[in-house]
């Protein structure tokens, strides 16, 4: 994949590199759950996402709608635990492309970097720029 301007690839090695199943499970959780808060702060509410993961059907995600729910459940998560993952905007600008064999998560397009990129690299680390 070649990575847009703007992008950022976040390391998520540390997270798989966790000692026990419980950390992976709240590392994994956590970079979920900061995408879903960044994706409401920077979306308009009735803005949705085509979801792509290359070994199931694509679907339509709106993150508005998702974070309502009262236990809400993902059909595909946006960490990329053995698949390709990708939550893209319509217009292809904006969204996340999670890498499961290089372990990262690339976060492009505007706001979204600017929101979602200080709150994951606060830990894990940062792979690439591309600003």
């Amino acid at each position: 994949m070649t990575e847009p301007v703007p992008s950022v690839t976040v390391d998520l090695r540390p997270i798989f590199a966790a000692r026990s199943h419980l950390g992976f499970a709240a590392g994994a959780n956590a970079v979920n759950s900061l995408t879903l808060l960044s994706l409401v702060r920077t979306l308009e509410p009735d803005t949705s996402l085509v979801v792509l993961d290359w070994q199931h059907q694509m679907y339509r995600f709106w993150p508005h709608r998702f974070a309502c729910l009262p236990d809400p459940q993902w059909q595909t998560e946006v960490f990329p635990t053995g698949d390709y993952y990708i939550f893209l905007t319509e217009d292809m600008s904006t969204g996340t492309f999670g890498h499961p064999w290089e372990k990262t998560l690339c976060v492009f397009g505007e706001p979204l970097v600017s929101s979602l990129v200080p709150l994951l690299t606060s830990w894990p680390p940062t792979k690439r720029s591309n600003q």
